[in-house]
């Protein structure tokens, strides 16, 4: 078994619990296959519950503080022979699937994985586990498999060729006295991709918001099936253009867990080094944004300069603004010299002290504090039980961050976590500017690290492994599955591989798909007007969301 292979734990190899004893339903963590970040395992070694121990086990485990990161479904007839069926559940007539479920456990580094099999109808999960929500109705938009009693069974992206139009749907009404409709969108004014906002108000206090996505929705996860291909890393960098590190590393991590080969530790630190740039790239504007949907001038224009020059930064390091090409399986396409160590070092300083002092206009004007302070605020409890990720999450007081819990192989200790309790827009946009400090921080770091092995004279390892990753090795069925912390919040990329190492599913879950239903909480009780704060302080991702 190779080294990426070898992180599951005893419980690999343990066979489906039956019911016939209490003790015997699935609930602690042993139940699971348990995996690092960015490794794999053989496919078999996931446990194979019935759907009774599989709700169960999901119910246990979320209630005790694990989030679910991935769940989503394989039809039955897309393996081989090695995987058989549920003991006592014997094929059906109807086509049948098998639902994996990829929890992260928050008190350690492990990732748990099991397995359930279902017809074309279960009793749906989100009554006892609402931050599966969006995932049981992608289950059933994009499979036709029925979460029979979910809450909210409305469409995510209008993928199903035979379910209605984008937009075309029901949305949820409020009637009675001062009771009044206004919609937003799919259209904007600005250059953004569509989506559409429909408020339920009360003079001018929102009662509800629903969020309709999906008018660009590209079916970027079909594409990646049978893969990987030489389109596939193109693809990985255009799921979110704003995260295309985030994502091509996710997706490298997860070509190095197969092929069973550590990525270049001198690759790995050059990755991390873009991942932050792009983050503080994006923190930054969002400062300014946030700034602007105010009236405070002063911050907006000096951060939307101060963007550019994070943006230029990467473009000094791998030839483009957005990141594009860095990352690639095995480790970077690019290099660090002394000479743009330096100019990365003397830039960033400048940049990040300017950006500071722009930043640091919002804090002293007790104005722009009124305005922020109290708006838009989402509870600890609710955050939890949406799964909130990100800064978000943080700005509720979770201390979710995967360079933390989930670091991936090879990297130096991660930056500050910064956590604020209150939840509303000013916390949120507390996290970003202690963000920005923090990741400024261990840029230099980075930086330092590559400057003292050029001044010591020290022979540099390449950025890349010498290794072939333009085929996939054949062998055995195998699961591997990555977690990136993206600046909007954790990515997770999760692959099922058959014996020729070609893909059978691969799943992106960006983290606006777990922070939309968070935005819309945020909205309530909330006046109207504050609806472009609100939305900005969240900043999410259409197109990540819509794939």
């Amino acid at each position: 078994m190779n080294s990426h292979l070898c992180h599951a734990a005893e419980s690999a190899t343990a066979k489906p619990a039956t019911a016939s004893t209490p003790d015997a339903m699935p609930g602690s963590a042993h139940d699971a296959l348990q995996i690092q970040n960015g490794c794999a395992a053989p496919l078999s070694a996931v446990p194979l519950f019935s759907f009774s121990e599989f709700s169960h086990w999901l119910a246990v485990r979320t209630r005790e503080g694990n989030r679910v990161t991935a769940l989503f479904a394989v039809p039955l007839g897309a393996f081989g022979k090695g995987l058989a069926a549920v003991p006592g559940n014997p094929a059906a007539t109807e086509e049948r699937w098998r639902l994996y479920a990829v929890l992260a456990d928050e008190g350690s580094p492990r990732l748990l994985i099991a397995a359930a099999e279902t017809g074309s109808r279960y009793p749906a999960l989100t009554p006892r586990i609402p931050q599966v929500h969006l995932f049981e109705r992608e289950l059933y938009e994009k499979h036709g498999i029925l979460p029979e009693g979910h809450p909210w069974l409305k469409p995510v992206r209008f993928s199903n060729p035979h379910g209605p139009l984008a937009g075309n749907m029901d949305f949820y009404r409020v009637h009675g006295d001062e009771v009044h409709e206004v919609a937003v969108g799919p259209i904007h004014a600005g250059v953004i991709e569509c989506g559409h906002f429909r408020f339920q108000c009360q003079g001018e206090v929102v009662m509800h918001l629903e969020i309709s996505l999906g008018y660009h929705h590209r079916g970027m996860e079909s594409l990646l099936q049978a893969g990987p291909h030489a389109r596939t890393l193109p693809l990985m960098e255009v799921l979110a253009g704003d995260s295309t590190v985030a994502h091509s590393w996710a997706y490298c991590s997860i070509r190095e867990a197969l092929a069973g080969v550590a990525p270049s530790p001198r690759g790995q630190l050059i990755r991390a080094l873009g991942l932050e740039l792009e983050r503080l790239a994006n923190h930054t504007g969002d400062l300014g944004a946030i700034a602007g949907d105010i009236g405070f001038l002063p911050t907006l224009s000096f951060c939307g300069r101060l963007r550019g020059d994070w943006l230029n930064m990467s473009a000094m390091l791998c030839g483009s603004r957005f990141g594009r090409g860095l990352a690639l399986p095995g480790g970077s396409a690019f290099e660090i010299d002394h000479a743009l160590a330096r100019k990365l070092q003397d830039f960033l300083q400048r940049t990040a002290r300017d950006v500071q002092g722009a930043v640091q206009l919002i804090w002293n004007a007790p104005s722009v504090l009124a305005r922020l302070a109290g708006i838009g605020s989402v509870s600890r409890e609710t955050a939890t039980a949406l799964g909130l990720v990100g800064p978000a999450a943080r700005a509720c007081g979770l201390m979710r961050d995967a360079r933390h819990l989930h670091p991936l192989p090879g990297l130096p200790v991660p930056p500050d976590i910064a956590i604020e309790p209150e939840g509303d827009v000013r916390a949120r946009t507390a996290v970003r500017h202690q963000e920005i400090t923090a990741s400024t921080a261990f840029c230099l770091r980075l930086l330092k690290e590559f400057l003292a092995g050029e001044d010591n004279g020290e022979a540099q390892e390449a950025a890349t492994v010498a290794h072939d990753f333009s085929l996939p090795a054949p062998g055995q069925e195998s699961i591997a599955v990555a977690l990136v912390e993206g600046w909007r919040g954790e990515i997770c990329h999760a692959a099922l591989t058959g014996r020729d190492g070609r893909f059978l599913s691969y799943h992106v879950t960006d983290p606006s798909f777990h922070n939309w239903m968070g935005l819309a909480v945020a909205l309530r009780g909330q006046q109207i007007s504050d609806f472009p704060l609100c939305n900005k302080s969240f900043n999410l991702s259409y197109c990540g969301h819509d794939q």
